[in-house]
């Protein structure tokens, strides 16, 4: 995989096997000159080196030429199919995009199916967003489909368009009557779901709704965290710096404040930290995305507390970019794509 600037060994191919795999982060930061390097003097003496010939100069053209095509195929085996190329059109069972309004105490919050071509039923991946939501991640919805799963998204209530007030207590209550939506015997003989199949992932604020809900729920097949923020752990931020974050990040929501938006947070604080979710995960298929935003920590020690609770279903992988992934995209949707064909 690529890191940064680093090659690593470890192919995508391996990402979908169930063991606890952490890709290592290289210190980016080491002092050289590294242990057996040899340090040339700072005096550099010329020799006149003669001009290749025509034909040898040829040959070097040739061997670049064969060493960057290479490289590039050795690049493309790394990215799924799905991330570059369309599915095969089936013109009785085509693809397709369904609106969806899915009850939720009493209100319907709305929704999306990107489903893929094909009879049926499928796989689904239900996306969580975060906070706001800015990025939603439809590229990665995009891509899913076109590996053969449904990709289904939703926005929490009080929060785009979705009707009532926003709370983050009710995200976790909308996780599951989005699952529940999807598992009703009508619904998923419509949709096309594999009831048997499904996953949850989630972005940022997003990863903590996967985290609290793939604790109790058994159904699932797998979860997967990208850049989870643990809400119920920013119970222990100053008020005054979690209202300061709150209110830059409450556009979209409805019936909110920044001060109402850090209150509820500190409601959250003992019921719904990551530490409390570690007994509910240590049988569940867990892919673990981490970057650098300052929030990989709160996942290590996710994972380290899963891994000494006898845990053994987790991969976790750091990527070397910002919050968003916004130059990795492609490398994110691989991994994705390759740890869900690895599902058993």
């Amino acid at each position: 995989m690529l890191y940064g600037s680093h090659l690593f060994s470890l192919p995508l191919a391996d990402l979908g096997r169930n063991d606890c795999r952490r890709v290592p982060r290289p210190n980016l930061n080491r002092e050289f000159p590294l242990p057996g390097r040899t340090i040339l003097p700072n005096r550099l003496t010329l020799h006149h080196i003669p001009a290749p010939s025509t034909s040898a100069r040829l040959k070097l053209v040739a061997v670049f030429a064969i060493l960057f095509i290479a490289s590039r195929a050795v690049s493309a085996q790394s990215v799924p199919a799905a991330i570059y190329t369309d599915p095969p059109t089936d013109a009785a069972h085509p693809a397709a995009m369904t609106v969806l309004h899915i009850p939720a105490h009493g209100l319907l919050i709305n929704g999306l199916v990107y489903q893929p071509p094909g009879t049926g039923p499928h796989p689904t991946l239900v996306i969580c967003h975060g906070l706001p939501g800015n990025e939603k991640n439809l590229d990665l919805a995009q891509a899913v489909r076109r590996a053969g799963w449904n990709s289904v998204t939703f926005n929490y209530r009080g929060s785009w368009g979705s009707p009532g007030v926003f709370r983050f207590a009710q995200n976790l209550e909308d996780a599951d009557a989005v699952l529940s939506y999807l598992r009703d015997p009508a619904n998923s003989a419509k949709l096309g779901i594999d009831t048997k199949r499904i996953v949850i992932a989630g972005h940022s604020m997003g990863g903590w709704v996967v985290v609290n809900t793939a604790a109790h729920d058994r159904g699932l097949i797998g979860a997967i965290i990208i850049s989870a923020a643990d809400m119920g752990g920013q119970g222990n931020v100053p008020h005054d710096r979690l209202v300061a974050s709150m209110a830059e990040n409450m556009e979209a929501l409805s019936g909110v404040t920044a001060e109402s938006m850090a209150d509820d947070v500190k409601t959250l604080a003992k019921e719904f930290r990551f530490g409390n979710a570690v007994n509910g995960l240590i049988d569940t298929p867990l892919l673990a995305l981490t970057s650098d935003d300052g929030l990989a920590p709160s996942t290590d020690a996710l994972v380290h507390a899963i891994e000494a609770k006898g845990g053994h279903k987790v991969t976790e992988m750091h990527f070397a970019t910002d919050h968003s992934y916004s130059d990795h995209r492609i490398a994110l949707e691989s991994a994705i794509i390759t740890w869900l064909a690895g599902l058993p």
